[in-house]
C-alpha cells in the first residue's frame, strides 16, 4: 500500500490542508478594529465589528470542518475504505460500468453525508446568527434532495459515458473524453438557466418600470442585445444580494436578486449591469471558456498516462489485478491536485485582472464610476464582507480583488 504515489498523495493532501490553514490563520490576522475611512460613509461601527465577527466565526468554522472532513478521509483510506467500495461493486455486477456508477456514487453519498453537519451547522446557526438565513429546514431538505437527483440524472450517465470511452478507445480515450466533457460543458451553458436553476428558485420577468427601462437603455448603449430581464427570489433563502447573466450567443439574459434590487438604488444597480456587460465586451466569458477547456485538456492527457497504473491502485489498497477505469479516473483526481491547485490560482489571477477591467468598463460607459462605487460598497455592508483580507489568502482564494483595492482603481478613473 505505501509507495511512492502514496506518499505523494498523501503529503499533498495533508499538504493543502495546512496551506489552507495558515491561508485563513493570517486573514485572521490581518483583520483590523479601525473601520477603513473609505467605508466611513457606509458601515456604522457596530456593524464593521459585526462583520469582523462575521469572518472570524466563519474562517474558525471552516477550518473544524476542513479539519474534520481530513481526518475521516485519512481514516477512510488508510483502513482500507477504497478496496472496501471496490469489493462491495464488483459482488455487485459484473459489468465495469455498473461497477464505476456504484462505486463513484457509495464515495459520492459518503461525502455529501460527511458535509451534511456542517452545511446544516453553517446555514442554521453561523448564517441565523448574523441574520442571513431564511431557508427552512423543508427547503433545505428539498435542494439537498434536488441536488442528489441531478447528480443521478446528469453525473451518473456522463460517468458512464466517460468510462465507456477510456474503456474502449485506448491511447486515444483521452482525446474522446476531451471532447466529450467539452460537449458536456457547453451543453450545460445553454440547460442550465432554461432548467437548472428555475428547480431552486422562480424567475419572474421584471416589472415594466424605471429600473427596467434604465437596463434596457444600457444594454442598447453597450449594444448588448437582451432578450430577458428576471428578479429572483434570493430572498427565500438568504437576505444576501447578488446578480448575474445567463445564456449565451443571442440568448442573454439578466438574473437580479430580489434583495439586491431591494437595497440598491437604478443607478447603482445599472453600474452593476454595466459591469458584468464589460466582462461579455471585453471577451472575459470566453477567454474563461476557451481556459477552462484547455485546463480539461490537460487533465485527461495526463488522465491517458496514468489509465490502469498498478502502482496507483495499490496505493488505495486494491490489487494489481483489480485496475479498473473507473478507478483509475477517480485515483487520478487526488494525483491531479497540485497541478489543479497551480491552475486554479492562475485563473485567479486572471479573473482579478478582468474584475479591473469590467469595472472600469462600467465606469467609462456610465460616466458615473460613483454609482459603482456605492453599489460595490453597499454590497459590502449587506453581505458583511471581510474589508481587510490578507494578501496571501487573496491570492489563493479570492476571484474579485479586495473592494479596497477595487474602490482605489475606480476613483484613479
Amino acid at each position: 500500500m505505501v509507495n511512492g504515489y502514496f506518499i505523494f498523495i498523501a503529503i499533498t493532501v495533508i499538504g493543502f490542508y495546512l496551506l489552507d490553514v495558515c491561508g485563513r490563520v493570517l486573514n485572521l490576522s490581518a483583520l483590523q478594529p479601525e473601520l477603513p475611512d473609505e467605508f466611513t460613509d457606509t458601515f456604522e461601527a457596530e456593524e464593521y465589528a459585526k462583520s469582523q465577527r462575521y469572518t472570524r466565526d466563519g474562517s474558525k468554522f471552516h477550518i473544524l470542518e476542513d479539519t474534520v472532513s481530513l481526518v475521516i478521509f485519512l481514516a477512510f483510506w488508510w483502513m482500507g475504505g477504497f478496496r472496501w467500495v471496490d469489493d462491495f461493486a464488483r459482488s455487485i455486477s459484473s459489468v465495469e460500468i455498473v461497477q464505476g456508477l456504484i462505486f463513484a456514487g457509495v464515495l459520492y453519498l459518503g461525502s455529501q453525508l460527511i458535509s451534511l453537519p456542517f452545511e446544516l451547522y453553517s446555514t442554521f446557526v453561523i448564517e441565523e446568527k448574523y441574520g442571513f438565513n431564511k431557508t427552512t429546514i423543508g427547503t433545505f431538505l428539498v435542494d439537498q434532495l434536488k441536488g442528489l437527483g441531478l447528480a443521478a440524472a446528469l453525473g451518473a450517465p456522463l460517468l458512464a459515458a466517460l468510462f465507456w470511452v477510456f474503456g474502449k478507445f485506448g491511447p486515444n480515450a483521452w482525446l474522446y473524453g476531451w471532447g466529450l466533457m467539452t460537449g458536456f460543458s457547453l451543453l450545460m451553458m445553454y440547460l442550465a438557466p432554461q432548467v437548472i436553476l428555475p428547480l431552486f428558485n422562480k424567475f419572474k420577468p421584471l416589472e415594466d418600470g424605471e429600473l427596467k427601462a434604465a437596463i434596457q437603455t444600457m444594454s442598447e448603449k453597450c449594444q448588448f442585445p437582451l432578450t430577458e430581464v428576471f428578479e429572483i427570489d434570493g430572498s427565500k433563502r438568504s437576505t444576501k444580494s447578488n446578480a448575474f447573466f445567463t445564456g449565451m450567443g443571442k440568448n442573454k439574459k439578466i438574473a437580479l436578486y430580489d434583495t439586491l434590487i431591494k437595497n440598491h438604488g437604478t443607478n447603482e444597480l445599472v453600474a452593476v449591469l454595466a459591469h458584468e456587460i464589460g466582462h461579455f465586451k471585453k471577451k472575459h466569458i470566453y477567454q474563461t471558456l476557451v481556459l477552462s477547456i484547455l485546463q480539461m485538456g490537460v487533465l485527461f492527457f495526463l488522465l491517458g498516462k496514468f489509465l490502469n497504473n498498478p502502482g496507483l491502485f495499490e496505493a488505495f489498497g486494491i490489487s494489481a489485478e483489480n485496475v479498473s477505469v473507473y478507478g483509475s479516473l477517480i485515483f487520478f483526481m487526488f494525483l491531479f491536485e497540485p497541478v489543479s491547485k497551480l491552475l486554479s490560482v492562475g485563473m485567479m489571477i486572471l479573473s482579478r485582472k478582468n474584475e479591473y477591467e469590467a469595472d472600469a468598463y462600467a465606469a467609462d460607459v456610465t460616466g458615473r464610476p460613483q454609482d459603482l462605487i456605492t453599489g460595490l460598497k453597499k454590497l459590502s455592508k449587506d453581505n458583511l464582507s471581510n474589508l481587510t483580507p490578507h494578501p496571501f489568502y487573496v491570492f489563493m482564494n479570492y476571484s474579485h480583488p479586495p473592494m479596497l483595492k477595487r474602490i482605489a482603481a475606480l476613483r484613479s478613473l
